[in-house]
């Protein structure tokens, strides 16, 4: 047992045992940032974490394995299907799915590698195990590798643990046959058939992987439209792309049963208001409904840390939680479950903590599907202004206008502009295209600033770029688009 712990300290890089200015349960985007972030200003920090690797599901099993599966699956099916517009032949192209699993496990383990190497740089004492507030500024670590415990003690400690996946009644995760989407980034060879329950940004992206790769998907949505949060417009638009490419939908459509066989997973579905159900057999189920607060087993309720109806850890502006001297970030508060606003969040709490001033602002925090097209979106929707009563103009120019995007053959798509209709600041931005996740940037950067639609159209952009497409939407704002 002493040997063991000695390991695990040796392996933690904590050099002692506190008193620690601050300690982080979670080594995730917004907890391993807030630690970097801390360690700039001085402060003496820990960060607590028991996946036994650093950047939380988003960099092991998120956020950075699906991308990198959603590259090469692209790229396979450029090589099978979409060179011969170009004038390039090849032969027939084959799947080595071991090897594309290969490259996406490398990528992963060079960037956990990566964060610590900033660790180290930084001397943040990164200590493996299971974290448990203690009170009194004690934090209990259950150290990994059967190294026994020890306590940790700080002047202010954050809860940086993320999310979970949210379970779905009826249909029991065994990672192998109905997959979480931790499941779904490790199959071992391409479903023939894969039902993907729930229309979110997970699912979507994750039904792409595995449909560019050969396999039939069918999404079941239980409200009346994918993407729900998103502008109404360009949902709906995305649906028709995905369609376009092979997808199929089952919406206003509940999943009430999967039961597995040797010849499948035998789903039930009914109608999301009642009705008669039917069946619907495949031999891979991505089970994608959302997340959750990962809140459990932190020892909140022991230390009296309050939380919201819907079990997420309630703070103050400043994200201090009731209880003097604990912080909460990230995918455990309001807000959205995305790794960069809790890394926003890491760093405005850690600069908070070392008597600067800090803030995260809400209202232009992008979001991105990283389909092909990408969909992206920042800023309030159309049915949110309306249902605000806030008058508004819009702006749209398609990517079949822009030559960029034809040169490439990536023409699907738009950007839309909305902008207040007295003072043209602009509102809300949603786009639909090629590099969309990139182009939302320009008017995340605008929205910040408290910019105006003008202030983009009277911008340079260079030619011929995909963000001609953002100015000319700027100038539709105002009914003078040049190219449509």
């Amino acid at each position: 047992m002493a040997t063991a712990k000695k390991k695990a300290l040796a392996d933690s890089g904590a050099k002692d045992d506190g008193p620690f200015d601050l300690v982080i349960i979670g080594g995730g985007p917004g907890g391993y940032v807030c630690a970097i972030r801390a360690a700039q200003l001085g402060l003496k920090t820990a960060c607590v974490e028991s996946r036994g690797a650093l950047g939380g599901t988003c960099l092991n099993v998120g956020c950075i394995p699906s991308k990198a599966l959603l590259q090469s699956s692209e790229l396979f099916e450029e090589a099978a299907h979409g060179l011969g517009d170009h004038g390039i032949k090849t032969g027939k192209v084959a799947l080595d799915l071991k090897a594309m699993m290969g490259r996406k496990n490398k990528v992963v383990g060079d960037l956990t590698q990566g964060i610590e190497f900033l660790f180290k740089k930084n001397k943040i004492a990164y200590i493996k195990g299971k974290g448990v507030l203690a009170g009194g500024g004690k934090v209990k670590v259950s150290l990994s590798g059967g190294g026994g415990s020890k306590t940790l003690s700080a002047k202010n400690i954050v809860i940086a643990t993320g999310s979970e996946v949210t379970p779905l009644p009826g249909v029991d995760i065994d990672e192998k046959r109905i997959v979480s989407s931790t499941g779904a980034l490790a199959l071992k060879s391409v479903p023939k058939h894969m039902v993907v329950v729930g229309g979110g940004y997970i699912g979507l992206e994750l039904g792409s992987v595995w449909r560019r790769l050969g396999a039939k998907v069918t999404v079941v949505e239980f409200l009346d439209r994918i993407v729900p949060l998103m502008d109404l417009e360009i949902g709906k638009q995305f649906k028709k792309v995905l369609e376009k490419q092979g997808m199929t939908f089952k919406l206003s459509t509940k999943v009430t049963a999967a039961k597995t066989s040797a010849k499948g997973i035998n789903l039930t579905l009914e109608p999301a208001s009642g009705g008669k159900a039917e069946k619907l057999t495949a031999d891979i189920v991505l089970s994608a409904i959302g997340r959750r607060p990962r809140t459990a087993g932190v020892g909140l309720e022991d230390a009296g840390v309050e939380l919201d109806e819907q079990g997420r850890i309630k703070t103050d502006a400043h994200f201090k939680t009731n209880v003097e001297g604990v912080y909460a970030i990230g995918d455990v508060i309001a807000g959205p479950m995305l790794a960069h606003k809790a890394e926003d969040e890491g760093v405005a709490v850690a600069e908070i903590l070392a008597g600067q001033s800090a803030h995260v602002n809400y209202d232009v925090i992008p979001g991105i599907v990283y389909t092909w097209p990408e969909v992206a979106t920042v800023g309030k929707t159309e049915e949110e202004l309306k249902e605000a009563g806030i008058a508004y103009n819009v702006g749209k120019f398609p990517f079949a206008a822009n030559s960029r995007a034809r040169c490439t053959g990536e023409s699907d798509g738009m950007v839309k502009i909305i902008a207040d209709k007295k003072s043209d600041r602009v509102l809300g931005v949603h786009i639909i295209g090629p590099d969309a996740g990139t182009l939302i940037h320009e008017a995340v950067a605008v929205m910040e600033f408290g910019g105006s639609a003008e202030d983009i159209a009277r911008s340079c952009h260079g030619h011929p770029t995909l963000c001609e497409a953002v100015k000319e939407a700027a100038l539709a704002v105002d009914g003078r688009a040049l190219h449509i």
